[in-house]
C-alpha cells in the first residue's frame, strides 16, 4: 500500500473519530434536556426550602486543607450557615506551610479537643485534634502532609456521622446545598453517593460566608472555565447520571455512605485523581458483589470554587486531572466489558477510554496531521474545511448547549452582558483554548504512561472574591 493510500485511509479516520466524539457528547447533551425537563416539570428546581422533617441523615462535611489561608475563613463560614439541621465539619489541615491553622485558631477559637480517634483507614499521623470554642460543630484535625485523599481519610476516621460530604477549602456552598444533595438518599436507599453542580466563584462575591453577588471574571481564562463547568456538569454528568452509569463526583462536592467507602478500603493515596477513582471502584466492587446501588448527580445543589487565572496553574490542574483519569480507569480495567458491569461497564468506561483517557493523544495527533496533510499538499482543502467546520461547529454546539440548560433551568446570570459573554467565549475558546487543554492532557497521560511521580501541589489562589 502506497502513502497516499494511507494517507487516504488516516484522513477518513481522523474525520470518523472526531464525528463519533462530538456525537456521543450530542446523545449525552440530549440525555441530559430529557432529564432537566423532568426536573423543571416536577418543579424541583424551583420550590422554596422545605421544613425539616427530622429525618434527614447527619452529615460530617470534610474540608481537606493546604496551604488554603485566603479562603479557608469564608468557605467554612458559609458552611456553617448551612440550612440543614444536622452536621458537622470537620477541616484537615494536610501539613499546611502557611498560615492556614493560624487563620483557623484565630477566626473560629480553635481549642486542643482530646478525643478517640478511629484509625481504620491507615493516614499519616495525627498531631492534633482542635474543636472550635464558638461553633461546637466545627472541628479541626491537624496531620502531617500526606495530600488529599490521605487528609479525606482521616476526615472519615474522625467523622460521627453516616453521611459525609467531601469538599474543597476554597468552596463556598449555597445554604439549601445540602438539603438538596442528601435528598436522594431518602428517596431511595440503594443510594450510596451523590454529587452536585460546581460553579466558578470568580466575579462573584462572597460576604461573611454568603454569596452576595453572582458576576462574571474579568480574567479570560477563568471566563473560559465558566463554559467548561456548564458543558462538564449540565450536559456531561447529567447525561450519564440519568443512565446510571455516572464515574465521577466531583471533589469539590459529594456525598457519601461512610460504611460503603470505608469497606472499600477509603480514598486510595497512590493517585491524584482520588474522587474519580473512589466511584470507579465503588461501581466494580459492588457489581461485582452483586449489590444494588445508586449513584447520582443533581443538577441544582450548587457550590462555588475559584478557578485558575494563569496558565501555570491551569496547566498544572488539567495535567493533574489527566493523570488522575488515566489511574482510575487503568487500576480499575477490570470493570470494562466485564460480565455484571452493565452501563458502566459496557458503556460509559468504552466512551471515557476512547475519549477521554486516549482522547489527547488522537486529538492532538490528529490535528497535527490534518494540518500537515494540508500544508503538503496530502488532502483537498475541501477535505480539510469539512474537517476544521465539523471539528469547530460541533465545539460550538456543545459549549451552546450547556450554555442553553443553564438558561432554561437556573438562569443565574441574569444580565443581558452576561450571556453576550458567555456565548463570546463559547465561541472563542474553540481557537486555541480547547486544543492548548489537549496538550495539556496530553503531557498528563505521558507522566502516567511514563510513572512520573505525583503529588497534590498548589493552586494559587486570588480570593478576590471574598469581600470580608
Amino acid at each position: 500500500m502506497n502513502w497516499q493510500a494511507w494517507v487516504e485511509i488516516s484522513q477518513w479516520l481522523i474525520l470518523l473519530y472526531f464525528i463519533s466524539m462530538n456525537c456521543g457528547y450530542l446523545l449525552l447533551n440530549l440525555l441530559s434536556l430529557r432529564s432537566m425537563r423532568e426536573y423543571i416539570s416536577s418543579g424541583v428546581l424551583h420550590t422554596l426550602p422545605q421544613p425539616h422533617s427530622g429525618l434527614e441523615p447527619a452529615v460530617s462535611i470534610l474540608v481537606p486543607a493546604y496551604n488554603e489561608q485566603a479562603t479557608i475563613a469564608g468557605s467554612l463560614l458559609s458552611m456553617l450557615q448551612l440550612s440543614y439541621p444536622n452536621f458537622e465539619i470537620v477541616v484537615i489541615n494536610d501539613g499546611s506551610r502557611d498560615d492556614t491553622l493560624e487563620v483557623l485558631k484565630r477566626e473560629f477559637a480553635l481549642a486542643v479537643y482530646p478525643e478517640d480517634y478511629d484509625d481504620r483507614i491507615a493516614t499519616k499521623p495525627v498531631r492534633g485534634i482542635y474543636r472550635s470554642m464558638r461553633y461546637p460543630n466545627l472541628r479541626v484535625i491537624d496531620k502531617e502532609n500526606g495530600g488529599k485523599a490521605d487528609s479525606l481519610n482521616a476526615g472519615i476516621n474522625a467523622a460521627r456521622h453516616p453521611l459525609f460530604c467531601g469538599v474543597d477549602a476554597d468552596t463556598v456552598l449555597q445554604r439549601d446545598s445540602m438539603q438538596r444533595i442528601v435528598q436522594p438518599f431518602l428517596d431511595d436507599n440503594r443510594v450510596v453517593a451523590t454529587g452536585g453542580t460546581v460553579r466558578i466563584a470568580n466575579g462573584c462575591e462572597v460576604s461573611g460566608g454568603y454569596l452576595t453577588k453572582i458576576g462574571l471574571p474579568r480574567n479570560l481564562l477563568a471566563l473560559f472555565q465558566v463554559v467548561e463547568y456548564l458543558r462538564a456538569f449540565l450536559f456531561g454528568r447529567l447525561g450519564w447520571s440519568s443512565i446510571q452509569g455516572l464515574l465521577i463526583i466531583s471533589g469539590a462536592f459529594g456525598v457519601f455512605k461512610r460504611d460503603v467507602v470505608q469497606e472499600i478500603g477509603g480514598y486510595r493515596t497512590d493517585t491524584v485523581g482520588e474522587d474519580m477513582e473512589l466511584v470507579v471502584r465503588m461501581h466494580r466492587l459492588l457489581r461485582e458483589q452483586g449489590r444494588a446501588y445508586r449513584i447520582v448527580f443533581l443538577p441544582d445543589p450548587v457550590c462555588w470554587t475559584e478557578a485558575p487565572e494563569d496558565l501555570r496553574t491551569l496547566r498544572n490542574q488539567r495535567i493533574r486531572w489527566q493523570r488522575g483519569l488515566s489511574e482510575s480507569l487503568s487500576s480499575n480495567f477490570g470493570l470494562m466489558l466485564s460480565r455484571k458491569g452493565g452501563v458502566p461497564g459496557w458503556v460509559t468506561f468504552p466512551f471515557m477510554m476512547i475519549f477521554e483517557w486516549l482522547g489527547p493523544l488522537l486529538e492532538v495527533l490528529g490535528y497535527l496531521l490534518m494540518v500537515l496533510f494540508f500544508i503538503f499538499d496530502m488532502i483537498s482543502w475541501q477535505m480539510f474545511a469539512i474537517f476544521m467546520f465539523a471539528t469547530f461547529s460541533f465545539g460550538v454546539l456543545l459549549s451552546l448547549s450547556g450554555l442553553l440548560l443553564e438558561e432554561i433551568s437556573f438562569s443565574l446570570y441574569k444580565k443581558p452582558q452576561h450571556l453576550l459573554w458567555l456565548i463570546f467565549a463559547v465561541i472563542v475558546e474553540n481557537f486555541g483554548y480547547r486544543q492548548l487543554n489537549s496538550i495539556w492532557r496530553l503531557r498528563g497521560l505521558f507522566r502516567w504512561a511514563i510513572g512520573t511521580k505525583h503529588q497534590w501541589g498548589d493552586m494559587k489562589r486570588k480570593a478576590s472574591w471574598q469581600q470580608s
